[in-house]
């Protein structure tokens, strides 16, 4: 029956054989990558300049059973997760670099999210830096 089938790909139940019935869904996830806006913050470089800088992080769940139960709510976590490490990446480097070293930036933001979002379930595609106001 499609019961089995729908629960395997994006529901996240514990009685996923064809003889049992789903009383109810516990946690909907798209398998697809999604987009998710990182907000204007404020960063203190390396020569202590202040700028406010935004981005976008792309994300994709590899696990739904991890992403409904390794954390409360897995993309607001790496979007948090996102925020904190790009203030710390961007306090390693002055305020010169961070124009020339933007690609790093990004790699640097990508490694160190998917060391963690790894347990959520989640994988960090790419993060791309939108803006960079000094």
């Amino acid at each position: 029956c499609c019961c089995c089938c729908c629960c395997c790909c994006c529901c996240c139940c514990c009685c996923c054989c064809c003889c049992c019935q789903v009383d109810k869904i516990a946690y909907v996830h798209t398998l697809k990558e999604m987009a998710i806006p990182i907000s204007h913050q404020t960063a203190i470089t390396k020569d202590n300049v202040t700028i406010t800088i935004d981005g976008v992080l792309y994300v994709k769940v590899m696990d739904p059973v991890r992403a409904s139960y390794g954390v409360d709510n897995a993309l607001y976590a790496v979007g948090q997760l996102a925020q904190t490490t790009m203030r710390s990446e961007l306090g390693k480097i002055t305020l010169d670099k961070t124009f020339e070293e933007r690609e790093a930036l990004n790699l640097a933001i990508v490694a160190s999210i998917n060391g963690a979002a790894e347990a959520w379930g989640l994988t960090c595609l790419r993060y791309e830096i939108k803006d960079i106001t000094p």
